[in-house]
């Protein structure tokens, strides 16, 4: 039963990154999101390179979330969970350092959330798969449920 939950936060996670990203993905889609993100906080006017990166990041992101949706295994989870730290991690040091737009925030608790939840989920699912005996409250209650 809990692997089955597990999967569904892996598959809705990746749906979130779907439709969060997905404009990221070409120029064109991309100069509307920066357009509109600009209205609520200033950005920075992209140069053609700036754009090309966005759209690199926005085309893997596509694709990792269309795998992920299409096969929410849990070790997907677990490496998804690694990538979010990262992300999350560089988001909360140009957040800190440089000022950047506090649109980036947003962005931000979305990755803590869910890298946290797909970490923590695996880490439960892997000692409720183990059988091992455990003094987590939580572990002995997954594995009896």
């Amino acid at each position: 039963m809990f692997e089955h939950r597990y999967r569904q936060l892996v598959r809705f996670s990746a749906i979130y990154d779907l439709v969060a990203t997905a404009a990221f993905a070409t120029p064109w889609t991309f100069q509307v999101v920066h357009q509109t993100l600009g209205l609520i906080s200033p950005l920075p006017e992209f140069q053609p390179l700036h754009v090309f990166f966005v759209n690199l990041l926005g085309s893997i992101v596509v694709v990792w979330s269309a795998l992920r949706i299409r096969r929410p295994e849990p070790i997907l989870g677990l490496f998804d969970s690694f990538a979010r730290s990262l992300f999350f991690l560089w988001q909360i040091y140009y957040l800190l350092a440089y000022d950047i737009s506090p649109v980036v925030w947003v962005f931000a608790a979305f990755e803590f959330a869910f890298g946290a939840s797909q970490a923590y989920g695996y880490w439960l699912l892997h000692k409720v798969r183990s059988g091992a005996p455990s003094r987590c409250r939580v572990v002995r209650r997954l594995a009896y449920a």
